[in-house]
């Protein structure tokens, strides 16, 4: 059958600004495109209350555009407007494709298991980045679609850390969720067997009072000239400042697939990480990371150590690192993606 590419509707947080850079639906919009798909998006609002009007009138004006909406899902507030967008989508008789997002849904569901199930159910197909956000939520919907979060795999450079050094990289937003002050803590534990190690932490400042708790830690901990703080960096800069360390840092205490440890592991940085959420359905412990328990800094502090006195151990997990990251190249996701929306239309591809 002749295959016919549909007008797509995005309905999710797409807006860019000094504290996020470009998400992962932002990337699949423009593959998608590139690919012959005509794409619409809403909302690019900061304003949260204008960007759930934004939501709901773009669905409402532009309902004789697109065929088929593809509706992120966060907790909290970006909850409710998915479940008014949902209802809309519904009412106009639009099919809906949900994607789970966020290490806190799992929380969030159990709190609200009404409203999950509700809001699961109301559409055609309901997609998880992993299998461990489609292992809490299969019981709502078994027939959850896991398509995994995709990088640009040639452009994160492959360095193969045979003998890696004392530099640590830490790539996330400062927000209490992530705990970031916990990877200082790690620097001053190795300081004395490790007296050149060095952290970069990258990312934006959410605002939380997270970057204050951590610098406060830094000065507490003496550790201040063993600490660069380059802020967010545009995407294309990632790579970059990954490769300026050979060990991953991942201090979080809730988590689900997050792009970052991907992006590390694309660059062959040994990754040593909390044990939280889907954490372990993404990174092996031993394999191609080390993972500790959360809120342990005595744990993740021993694992770089055996990482740096360990160059079989280091080149083990460097290499697989490595291998798996290739799974997640646009060029096995994005297929992906797209039959599902053929699927939908009731076609199939040549």
């Amino acid at each position: 059958m002749k295959t016919t590419k549909a007008s797509l509707l995005f309905v999710g947080n797409h807006f860019i600004s000094d504290r996020n850079n470009q998400n992962v639906t932002l990337a699949l919009m423009t593959r998608l495109a590139g690919r012959g798909w005509q794409i619409l998006k809403t909302s690019n609002k900061k304003n949260k209350v204008f960007r759930l009007f934004d939501m709901l009138f773009t669905i409402l004006s532009r309902r004789k555009v697109y065929q088929i909406a593809e509706v992120d899902i966060f907790s909290g507030l970006a909850f409710v407007w998915a479940e008014l967008s949902v209802s809309l989508l519904n009412f106009l008789g639009k099919p809906v494709i949900l994607t789970l997002h966020g290490g806190n849904l799992p929380i969030f569901s159990q709190n609200h298991p009404d409203r999950v199930q509700r809001l699961l159910r109301r559409a055609e197909i309901v997609v998880s980045p992993s299998d461990y956000l489609k292992t809490i939520l299969g019981k709502i919907r078994p027939d959850i679609v896991v398509i995994p979060n995709f990088v640009e795999i040639s452009s994160y450079p492959y360095n193969h850390r045979r003998l890696p050094t004392a530099t640590l990289v830490w790539m996330r937003a400062f927000h209490k969720i992530y705990n970031p002050w916990l990877a200082p803590e790690v620097v001053s534990l190795l300081l004395n067997d490790f007296p050149d190690i060095k952290l970069t932490m990258v990312g934006p400042d959410k605002g939380d009072g997270s970057f204050e708790k951590t610098v406060s830690a830094i000065n507490r901990l003496g550790v201040k000239d063993r600490i660069e703080f380059p802020g967010l960096v545009p995407k294309n800069e990632v790579p970059h400042w990954l490769n300026k360390g050979d060990i991953f840092l991942n201090t979080t205490n809730v988590d689900n697939a997050p792009v970052s440890v991907i992006e590390a592991m694309a660059c062959g940085l040994c990754i040593v990480s909390t044990n939280v959420g889907g954490i372990p359905f993404l990174l092996e412990d031993g394999v191609d990371a080390l993972l500790v328990p959360p809120e342990d800094p005595e744990a993740m502090a021993n694992a770089v150590k055996r990482i740096l006195t360990d160059p079989q151990l280091a080149a083990s997990l460097s290499a697989n690192a490595r291998k798996k990251a290739e799974a997640f190249s646009w060029e096995k996701v994005l297929p992906m993606w797209e039959a599902l929306f053929y699927e939908i239309m009731g076609e199939t591809r040549d």
